[in-house]
């Protein structure tokens, strides 16, 4: 690394440099240069590093700094890998060379959504090791492919493997935005997504007979009180010109599963609901309205989480700088891309170490 390093220029750069010149672009990424680049990091840092093929060719890379106290849940520092194509003719430098102008801006595709933040979380991590720290939680790093062409054959694969449920993530930090002004911007109030199935048993028997107390009959009043409750929650949309969507919960009921034939009454049943919660839903007495539907429906009526709901932030340390994600000419600033290591290395020790918490038992 250090014989690529033009003089003068912070190593923290040049790395960042090394790794925008990867060309992870859609269509075609070289997700195998990325991973290989990766697995060096983790080798130079003394990181486990742990490579889960969620489908042919799709790897999520863990990189695994573990905690003193392996009983509270982990910090996951998530960033994708790949990035959107590129028109050429309208960059004035090769989007794949990291070129950097006299001012300090470094161009290429991916540097600011989201190259680097993977580099800073790297970074941030390096510097702390090489000053001796360990923190009470596991800080894990997860570098996804897939992310800018929707994530289906990345994380969303990824968070129904138990690979991902051995990480006990607890909190999360991801992507967010570059900002103009003095400002840093943090997403925080997007609308959670909890993938619910909900799964009733009851007597089987022949499809030519009254049987009572079946799978399908206390189905049917879950699927009929979670759909009163989407009409309500519509209703309140459209009543008040005031609200977005956003600020109301969703729910769309997606799939419908059991029965093994026309005469057989089955014994088990399921519906699968994609709610979208509202950023201002207490998530615990929500859960719990989801428990009180099912016991009112009857007796072996339950439901389960498809889909993780790990607490997360959007934060990309971007200030006084252009918004250019997905743009011609995508670049950043040395002196952003060095501060914002700086920030993550004052950011981590105080995540990684917040005391245990209710949700850790």
């Amino acid at each position: 690394m250090t014989s690529q390093s033009l003089e003068g220029e912070h190593p923290s750069v040049t790395l960042f440099r090394q790794y925008l010149r990867i060309r992870t672009v859609q269509p075609e990424p070289d997700y195998g240069a990325a991973i290989a680049f990766l697995e060096e990091r983790a080798h130079q840092l003394g990181l486990s590093c742990q490579k889960v093929e969620v489908a042919p060719g799709y790897v999520v890379t863990v990189l695994t700094w573990p905690g003193t106290n392996p009983t509270l849940s982990s910090l996951l520092l998530n960033s994708h890998t790949d990035v959107v194509p590129v028109f050429k003719e309208h960059w004035n430098h090769d989007p794949f060379e990291a070129f950097k102008d006299p001012e300090g801006y470094i161009y290429a595709r991916g540097a600011q959504d989201m190259k680097c933040v993977s580099i800073q979380y790297l970074e941030a991590v390096r510097r702390l090791k090489a000053e001796g720290h360990r923190f009470p939680r596991t800080i894990h790093m997860t570098f996804v492919p897939d992310e800018e062409v929707g994530g289906h054959q990345g994380m969303e694969l990824f968070v129904q493997r138990p690979e991902f449920q051995a990480l006990r993530a607890g909190f999360a930090l991801d992507e967010g935005l570059a900002n103009p002004t003095k400002a840093f911007t943090v997403f925080y109030s997007e609308r959670s997504p909890w993938w619910v199935r909900v799964t009733s048993t009851g007597r089987p028997g022949h499809g030519s007979r009254f049987i009572e107390d079946t799978a399908a009959e206390k189905l049917h009043k879950v699927v009929s009180s979670i759909l009163a409750f989407r009409e309500k929650e519509r209703q309140r949309l459209q009543s008040n010109p005031h609200l977005k969507e956003g600020a109301v919960t969703s729910v769309n009921l997606t799939k419908l599963e059991g029965g093994v034939a026309y005469n057989v009454v089955p014994a088990t049943m399921s519906a699968s609901f994609d709610f979208r919660v509202a950023p201002d839903v207490d998530l615990k007495a929500f859960e719990e309205q989801l428990q009180d539907w099912c016991q009112a429906a009857g007796e072996g009526v339950t439901f389960e989480f498809a889909q993780v709901g790990v607490p997360a932030l959007g934060f990309s340390p971007m200030n006084h700088t252009p918004v250019l994600l997905h743009d011609h000419d995508e670049r950043l600033h040395e002196a952003v891309f060095l501060r914002g290591v700086d920030i993550y290395t004052r950011l981590l020790p105080a995540l990684a170490s917040v005391p245990a918490l209710p949700s850790d038992n």
